[in-house]
């Protein structure tokens, strides 16, 4: 009992800032955990044929994220790659959140916290249809990573259990750095990493704030409202009509759905024109996808979830020998937005 009336009592402060933190501990470990408990045990998830896939959450990601983008774009276009990547994010996710929710090595979990948030906050930061949603959960999750590191866990704990038992390895160095207990530090080194980490992260989450939705000055926005479709490539070439779509805005839980693709000359005179029906009867030869996120014909339009990318291509004998001139090309959502690309032959 030596260990509990002199390392423990010793230990005491740091015990008690485990204790006010241990409702933050408790909610961010079940926060990770419930990920792995949704995608593997509710449902799964991690099987790429079914319609709820996380690997076409993660290409959801791609248009706007900040830094990781090229990363993003290689797993996406790499669909094996892509899968091993969400499986291991996933255990990672399982491992981080069950530990953390135990208060187990509680201090290396707390990266792992840290690490995860920030790569939902610089990936998936720009979403959320009614309010911020994924740039909260990056920022508060760095933030309660970081606090709890400092912290440690209290006498709730594993952490606690196993240096009240006096498990020989709870009294090496390396313990304190990854459980818990009084980090090996002076109180005045202490005080300027936890004052300088505390106004960088502060700073992360004005940057990004402004980054992603124009928190803090300029015109607020939030480009998970509206669907948004870019064009680009677009040629006429013995009669066929082709050019690239994607889709870089808009709620990531609910497609765009193209009703009207139009093609016009300088005079108005429409050279071709697919109406709903028509793009929901295209046969998917037509449609070269990029990505794991796939444009395809719905039941009453061409549906277009978010991050997707496609080259989609027309053959119509009204596009043979077309004289050289200005050509409109036009897209048409079901919400009644549009989008428009020039074609110069």
């Amino acid at each position: 009992m030596q260990h509990l009336s002199s390392g423990i009592k010793d230990s005491q402060p740091y015990y008690m800032a485990g204790l006010f933190t241990l409702s933050l501990r408790l909610v961010v470990g079940w926060t990770y955990f419930s990920a792995f408990w949704r995608r593997l045990v509710l449902e799964n998830k991690l099987d790429p044929d079914t319609a709820g896939y996380i690997g076409e959450k993660f290409n959801h990601f791609l248009p706007n994220a900040l830094g990781i983008k090229p990363i993003i774009e290689y797993l996406v276009t790499h669909p094996e790659a892509l899968w091993w990547a969400m499986t291991i994010f996933t255990i990672t996710e399982a491992i981080v959140g069950l530990f953390f929710l135990l208060g187990l090595f509680t201090r290396f979990m707390s990266i792992g916290v840290f690490g995860l948030a920030m790569g939902i906050l610089l990936g998936a930061g720009w979403l959320g249809t009614t309010c911020l949603d994924e740039w909260q959960i990056g920022v508060l999750g760095i933030a309660a990573g970081f606090t709890i590191f400092l912290s440690g866990s209290g006498r709730h704990s594993l952490d606690y259990w196993l240096s009240a038992t006096a498990e020989p390895f709870t009294r090496q160095k390396w313990f304190a750095w990854f459980g818990s207990g009084p980090i090996p530090l002076p109180q005045n080194r202490l005080h300027h990493i936890g004052f300088a980490g505390a106004v960088l992260i502060l700073l992360l989450t004005l940057f990004t704030n402004q980054y992603f939705h124009g928190g803090i000055w300029g015109t607020l926005h939030n480009k998970s409202v509206k669907p948004k479709l870019e064009i680009s490539g677009t040629s006429i070439k013995q009669g066929q009509l082709s050019f690239t779509l994607s889709r870089v805005e808009g709620a990531d839980v609910y497609g765009s759905f193209l009703i009207g693709i139009s093609l016009k000359d300088k005079a108005g005179n429409v050279l071709l024109a697919k109406d709903g029906e028509a793009l929901a009867a295209l046969s998917k030869s037509y449609i070269q996808n990029h990505y794991v996120a796939k444009i395809k014909p719905g039941k009453h339009s061409l549906e277009i979830p978010l991050g997707a990318k496609a080259e989609l291509l027309f053959r119509e004998e009204a596009l043979q020998n077309l004289p050289a001139g200005e050509y409109l090309l036009q897209l048409t959502d079901i919400s009644g937005a549009t989008w428009e690309d020039t074609i110069i032959l």
